[in-house]
């Protein structure tokens, strides 16, 4: 079996961050979908060794920042390879707080998308968690980021904890 295979479904990249008590959160995600229009409901695959995860699963609540194509790798970097656990991700970054309590990352992104969780589902090492949206905002009408984009054009890869990392 080529797992490769994997890498032709469409994806975008996001950064997904949540909040528990005063600390918020965030990271880098590219497993975000649309679940249904009517009530508008979204879902998002993310690691349960990511402290996001720890996050959404206290707070049941979530946001979602779409990622424009002109994002630098820096920035990706930053929500996506380094730990919440040992540095402030949102430390010199524009954001803000939304309708949830939840931090909306502003920089870079094109859109975004606040959620209340209605369900989980267990999905081994990720936990699939859906959320009814709440508020939703264009920020502008640049490109989306999509996951192909990051690694064709960015030379981008995915971390271990991602849904998509595949072994070499």
């Amino acid at each position: 079996m080529n797992n490769k295979t994997l890498y032709k479904i469409s994806y975008g990249l996001y950064v997904v961050s949540s909040k528990r008590g005063e600390k918020i959160n965030g990271q880098i995600a590219n497993t975000v979908f649309q679940i249904t229009s009517q009530p508008p409901t979204i879902a998002v695959s993310i690691n349960k060794e990511n402290l996001t995860h720890e996050f959404i699963e206290r707070s049941k609540v979530f946001t979602i920042s779409i990622l424009s194509e002109e994002t630098p790798m820096k920035f990706i970097g930053h929500f996506g390879f380094k730990s919440g656990k040992e540095l402030n991700k949102f430390k010199d970054v524009n954001y803000k707080v939304g309708v949830t309590g939840a931090p909306i990352v502003l920089e870079n992104a094109i859109g975004y998308l606040e959620a209340e969780l209605t369900n989980t589902l267990d999905a081994g090492m990720h936990t699939v968690f859906i959320g009814k949206v709440l508020d939703a905002e264009i920020i502008n009408d640049k490109e989306p980021m999509t996951y192909a984009y990051y690694h064709k054009v960015k030379g981008g890869k995915a971390p271990k904890t991602a849904p998509t990392y595949i072994p070499e």
